[in-house]
């Protein structure tokens, strides 16, 4: 009777469980979607194409969809030639000082987003510190030089190579270094060897890579924001802009509804590239590569000054922002550098003023409320999917990796479509412009990456260990958290820290989400760049420098120390 009593509270328990997470995913997920589309196309409730026809109408929204599509192939183009380029660099030929070049290249891994578009905005826009310098070498240069989509491409292009850094690096460990020596015994010249041997080992993950930066060329909303001009805006920033207009608002939800096709489609493709086994995560040869030494002294001298001359265009944003944060604004305003001006006064200001210090406060106050959120809820769903293999696991686990396949724009617009009215489903209450709605979309946008990394920390589990457990008497909930739990805890702290950090520098979901009192630090920094003033630009240095500090330690927190964790 008691046995029988301990299993109905077991069922009744995972039952509560089951309808607590369908709750969130149709709530969160599935509704706030669906609503988006009942939006563009069910209107004063009928079916219509009154949106289509506006945007066809629109020269703004076709002149936003044009440049996207113009920048997307774009920069998958330089993004694919530098990124190629570097790790050849860094990890194929011998270069001097390939190790400094390296951490170089990899700057774009400790700053991104707003922070980098603003860093680069400084340095080669009006007033900027190089464009002063021209101007002062060449009195007729043209000081907005730095606008429009030569600008965007530029500034994208060096803030998204961080990819093939990652992956393209790893893959080079496949090259069979005696394959290599092979083709030079046959008489096979440098160039050939690596077209025909180094490169096809790179391509299939140089293709995954590529598909992701055309995504994130369809979803840019910080470099045109603030570098593309009148000129060229793209699908995001236009999406951004129609959303704050109540009579434009059925205009932003079909952009983002065709933006998030878009995606799916792009996803659709790398799934079928990754199905066709195109993925190579470990290096199963038997020599590893040893790095060659370029024979040609003109190709040598050359690639030896391209890499010098790519490592001052990644470094050179980091330096000077750290040097200017200490500069007073005068100088600053001048956009001069000079070590007289030399201050801490940009800090105390910053940290004794409440409106300064805010939004970090706000920042780390909401990131680090979705990112234990976010933990918790997937530590759950891993829980159930791997305890309990059933169709109604599968649901959830296939539903809660929706996010992957949609923009962030289009998450955000969801949820403000849907809960800016009462719904009983959320027991009456309007979230759009309160703090929960902000959570909200934090958590959705890390939900897939926190879901992936945790179900693999999950599957690795050694079952042995429960079944001993369950054998000395010990109950699921205590198995849990003392045998389960600290096992995979160094994997959930090290996906905590990766989420805390992407979303105190998250742009593109605060900048639809956030309530004008409680303003996150990206779009501050956005707000701060626009308003041209050197206390502003002083401010927005510090701010930088302290996101770059945190993104430097948890990145030697998570990588640093032998974590396996990778994004």
């Amino acid at each position: 009777m008691k046995y029988l009593q301990t299993m109905n509270r077991k069922k009744l328990v995972v039952g509560l469980i089951y309808l607590g997470l369908l709750w969130f995913l149709l709530v969160m997920l599935v509704i706030p979607n669906i609503n988006t589309v009942l939006f563009v196309f069910w209107q004063d409730g009928q079916f219509t194409l009154r949106a289509f026809e506006r945007v066809l109408n629109s020269t703004r929204a076709m002149n936003a969809l044009r440049n996207s599509f113009v920048l997307a192939p774009a920069l998958s183009i330089t993004v694919g030639f530098i990124g190629v380029s570097l790790v050849l660099i860094t990890e194929y030929f011998a270069v001097k000082g390939s190790k400094i070049l390296r951490l170089g290249y990899m700057t774009t891994l400790v700053y991104g987003g707003i922070i980098l578009v603003s860093g680069y905005r400084f340095l080669y826009g009006r007033g900027g510190y190089l464009t002063n310098i021209f101007a002062a070498i060449n009195p007729y240069f043209n000081v907005n030089w730095f606008e429009g989509f030569w600008a965007v491409l530029f500034v994208m292009t060096f803030a998204t190579t961080g990819n093939h850094i990652i992956f393209l690096r790893n893959a080079m460990s496949a090259v069979d270094y005696q394959t290599v020596e092979a083709a030079k015994n046959m008489g096979a010249k440098q160039f050939t060897i690596l077209r025909r041997i180094v490169l096809p080992v790179l391509i299939p993950p140089l293709l995954a890579v590529t598909i992701f930066t055309f995504m994130t060329a369809l979803t840019a909303t910080s470099a045109p924001l603030l570098v593309g001009g009148l000129n060229f805006q793209t699908i995001n920033p236009m999406i951004l802009q129609f959303s704050r207009m109540a009579g434009s608002r059925d205009l932003a939800a079909l952009m983002a509804v065709f933006l998030g096709v878009a995606t799916l489609i792009l996803v659709a493709l790398l799934s079928r590239l990754e199905k066709r086994g195109h993925y190579l995560s470990a290096s199963k040869v038997k020599t590893s590569i040893v790095k060659q030494k370029i024979h040609n002294p003109v190709v040598n001298v050359l690639v030896h000054v391209y890499a010098y001359f790519m490592f001052v265009v990644y470094v050179a944003p980091v330096v000077l922002i750290i040097l200017f944060s200490f500069t007073n604004s005068a100088t600053i305003g001048r956009g001069q550098l000079s070590f007289s001006a030399f201050t801490f006064e940009n800090y105390v200001n910053v940290f004794s003023r409440v409106s300064s210090y805010r939004p970090i406060l706000v920042s780390v106050g909401f990131s680090l409320a979705a990112s234990i959120a976010v933990a918790v809820v997937v530590i759950v769903v891993c829980r159930m999917i791997t305890k309990h293999k059933n169709r109604l696991s599968t649901v959830i686990e296939y539903g809660f990796m929706i996010p992957w396949l949609l923009p962030a724009v289009l998450v955000a617009l969801g949820l403000i479509t849907t809960f800016n009215q009462p719904r009983w489903f959320m027991m009456n209450r309007v979230l759009t412009g309160t703090m929960i709605i902000m959570v909200i979309g934090y958590m959705i946008i890390r939900i897939p990456f926190t879901l992936r990394i945790t179900r693999a920390a999950f599957f690795a589990l050694d079952d042995a260990l429960e079944d001993a457990a369950r054998n000395l008497g010990a109950k699921s909930l205590y198995t849990f958290f003392r045998v389960i739990l600290p096992i995979i805890l160094p994997s959930v702290l090290a996906i905590f820290a990766l989420n805390f950090s992407q979303l105190m520098q998250d742009f593109d979901m605060s900048v639809f989400l956030y309530h004008p009192l409680n303003m996150p630090l990206a779009v501050q920094i956005q707000t701060l760049t626009e308003e041209a003033a050197a206390d502003n630009t002083a401010i927005t240095f510090v701010y930088a420098v302290l996101m770059m500090v945190v993104s430097t330690v948890v990145l030697y927190l998570v990588y640093g120390r032998g974590s396996k964790v990778r994004e």
